[in-house]
């Protein structure tokens, strides 16, 4: 599944700084999984299936690409569907995961007491499902478990034992993924191309 998820969505390969502030040297185009649905759909099936076990009431994605998943989820689990949007803050330069996520203001109190599984497209420093997962909170939901298509890398492995929720997902990936200050290549001067 990882390889054809990626083969769906077309690889550049560079210096790349990603949301998070880390360095890769891998860039997924994402927007280009959705142009056709149905080819994603078996992977979304699957998922839902891992999903449709932990018994959530609501599913949760960051806006846009994982937002179009978590709606795919829902619909197969007849559960409730919102979403998150990006926001961006004022930070340093270097700080890590400088963004955050909200749940729009007509959707938080619905989702107060709700058991929710936070839903991405394609997870790699994890980003967008931390910023999600934080705001649930402040909304008085009960996040129970990360989930994507792909998993690239370790972080959110990390970051789903740290919280103390499962990490489901149909396929994996190695990653490159790099703190500014041990990336590779910004030591070898290659060009940094946003993400």
């Amino acid at each position: 599944m990882p390889e054809s998820l990626i083969g769906s969505a077309p690889a550049r390969r560079g210096h790349f700084v990603l949301e998070s502030g880390h360095h890769s040297d891998l860039r997924l185009d994402l927007e280009l999984l959705f142009l056709r649905p149905k080819l994603i759909a078996q992977s979304v099936a699957r998922l839902s299936e891992m999903v449709r076990a932990l018994s959530p009431d609501a599913v949760c994605g960051p806006l846009v690409e994982g937002a179009f998943v978590a709606l795919m989820v829902a619909s197969r689990l007849d559960v409730e569907f919102c979403y998150s949007e990006r926001l961006e803050t004022e930070r340093a330069e270097d700080d890590l995961f400088p963004i955050e996520y909200r749940v729009p203001h007509a959707l938080r109190e619905q989702l107060r007491g709700k058991r929710v599984a936070i839903i991405n497209d394609v997870i790699s420093a994890g980003s967008a499902v931390r910023g999600t997962y934080f705001d649930l909170l402040a909304c008085g939901a009960e996040p129970i478990a990360l989930g994507a298509l792909l998993v690239l890398g370790d972080s959110a492995a990390g970051f789903a034992e740290e919280i103390g929720i499962p990490l489901v997902s149909v396929g994996r990936r190695l990653y490159n993924l790099w703190m500014v200050s041990e990336c590779p290549l910004c030591a070898a001067g290659t060009t940094l191309e946003g993400a």
